[in-house]
């Protein structure tokens, strides 16, 4: 799922950009939520807060990808971060 992603991020990034995440994977946060949810079979696994202004979100998918996403107050997410073999870790009592 999110190996496509990256994929067109290398494939249609020009060598000189600096950081093609931030050009390329930032939508209004509707239409990032239906990709992701729609597209990517994905669901939000966990949030937080990170300022007044920033929500960071967990995308995962049944195999595992995951999608770092962060939510903005001005209404736009960004994909900040993606990896493989996400694991939920459950506290020792």
């Amino acid at each position: 799922m999110f190996r496509f992603v990256l994929s067109f991020i290398v494939l249609a990034s020009p060598a000189f950009a600096g950081s093609p995440i931030a050009e390329i994977l930032c939508e209004p946060r509707d239409r990032m939520e239906q990709r992701l949810s729609q597209t990517f079979i994905a669901t939000r696994s966990a949030l937080g807060v990170r300022s007044p202004d920033q929500v960071m979100e967990v995308w995962t998918d049944a195999r595992g990808d995951w999608a770092l996403v962060m939510r903005y107050a001005n209404g736009q997410s960004c994909i900040v971060a993606m990896g493989e073999d996400w694991m939920t870790v459950v506290p020792a009592s």
